[in-house]
């Protein structure tokens, strides 16, 4: 059977249409740094490859809110124009996490590149000001994943280690917001 490109092409298309992926096979995907996370790689034009914890230490977590839906903050991470990034996004609704940078590189997340070098960034859907986007299921998979980070970095657990970003100097962002709610957080993040 001869099949020429453009039929390739226009099945693909097609199985894209139907919902289909075409992404590379699991086997073949980049291994991620979190078990159970799912490779989503932001555009290498969002942030420097490097080499951490060797280049640079990775000493600090920092907590962000997207101000956009899953998807769309996706669709942000992955547009070479948008210059922006973190290593982790947490969906709101069932807490699943998508890998978009190694932990090895640079994400740019913080708007300080001090920070932005030795921190890992953790994204996480909803808004500053609607309460109701952090549940149970994003707070629970989100200090779990931030315990493996400080287990594997030897980040102390505490609120000097683990930021919101408005505590990054010099941040012009409010997130994670007021409603973010540290104690039971960092409660999770310690249990």
């Amino acid at each position: 059977m001869n099949i020429s490109r453009r039929n390739l092409m226009l099945a693909g298309a097609g199985a894209l249409a139907a919902g289909a992926s075409l992404a590379t096979p699991a086997s073949a995907a980049p291994a991620v740094d979190y078990p159970g996370a799912e490779w989503i790689p932001a555009s290498p034009s969002n942030y420097t490859v490097s080499n951490r914890p060797s280049t640079y230490p990775i000493n600090v977590v920092v907590i962000h809110v997207t101000q956009e839906y899953y998807a769309d903050a996706i669709a942000i991470f992955q547009n070479p124009a948008r210059k922006v990034s973190s290593h982790y996004l947490v969906r709101s609704g069932d807490g699943h996490i998508a890998q978009l940078v190694r932990e090895k590189d640079v994400g740019w997340h913080a708007g300080n590149w001090n920070y932005n070098t030795r921190s890992i960034g953790i994204e996480h859907e909803g808004w500053v000001d609607q309460s109701q986007w952090f549940t149970t299921q994003m707070y629970t998979a989100s200090a779990a994943l931030v315990r493996h980070i400080c287990a594997k970095y030897g980040i102390p657990r505490d609120r000097g280690h683990i930021i919101g970003h408005n505590e990054v100097p010099g941040a012009t962002h409010t997130d994670p917001g007021p409603l973010w709610d540290w104690t039971r957080y960092m409660r999770l993040i310690n249990n």
